[in-house]
């Protein structure tokens, strides 16, 4: 990897409100391409803000945010995902009624040209074998492990230049946790950005290049993931009081 490559993603001084309340305080970070960077945090430090904030989902207060070389700071959530970045938060953006195979259609409707759709269901299948096996059921009867696995599906089918995953493990089996990691590694060997927001630790810093930890919505660590030790990350992510 060319570290001096020009990062897929920069965030400078990035603020976020709620009305008088501020969420974020100036954030800065980088992704350079290909890598994936752990956002982490206890509950309530402003890691969902910032990646909303990232994704045009909220406007920032302050601050830029800077994909491939284009600022899209403050553009709208459709404008930033046709450049390249898809959310997948932590409620599946799924059809619950609509089987498998429909999903993977409307989802791709405005991400690939109409004459592409077919063949990119086909490749979203074929990466994930148990969808194959599964194309005719209804979403919703789905285990959670599995929609997470079709919420990733639809964005893997067109790969984006960077891929904001907030907390897709939150409240699943230790089983379905591995399912979606295993996911996330197709997205990293299909060379898309990853900025990774999760409650598991020792597994996103296992999986990540690098981290950041935020509490009460600023920065309190940076560096390379190996460098966060457990100790180190113990002492940040306690709870916010």
């Amino acid at each position: 990897m060319n570290s001096a490559a020009e990062p897929v993603l920069v965030v400078g001084g990035l603020e976020v409100r709620y009305g008088d309340a501020r969420a974020v305080f100036g954030v800065d970070l980088e992704a350079p391409a290909g890598h994936v960077v752990a956002v982490l945090g206890p509950n309530g430090a402003g890691k969902s803000s910032l990646a909303a904030a990232i994704t045009g989902r909220v406007p920032p207060a302050a601050g830029k945010v800077v994909l491939a070389g284009h600022d899209v700071t403050g553009k709208s959530a459709s404008s930033i995902s046709r450049m390249g970045v898809a959310y997948v938060p932590e409620e599946r953006a799924i059809f619950p009624h609509l089987t498998v195979q429909d999903n993977l259609r409307v989802l791709l409707r405005f991400a690939v040209p109409r004459d592409d759709r077919a063949a990119a269901v086909e490749r979203a299948l074929e990466m994930f074998p148990i969808l194959a096996e599964r194309r005719r059921q209804q979403a919703g009867t789905l285990s959670g492990g599995e929609q997470q696995m079709l919420a990733l599906a639809r964005v893997l089918a067109a790969p984006p230049t960077l891929l904001v995953a907030d907390e897709m493990s939150l409240g699943l089996a230790p089983r379905l946790v591995d399912l979606v990691f295993e996911s996330l590694e197709k997205a990293r060997d299909e060379g898309v950005t990853i900025l990774l927001i999760e409650q598991y630790v020792e597994r996103a810093l296992a999986f990540a290049n690098e981290a950041v930890i935020l509490r009460r919505g600023r920065v309190v660590w940076r560096g390379p993931a190996v460098d966060a030790h457990a100790e180190l990350v113990a002492g940040y992510l306690g709870s916010e009081g």
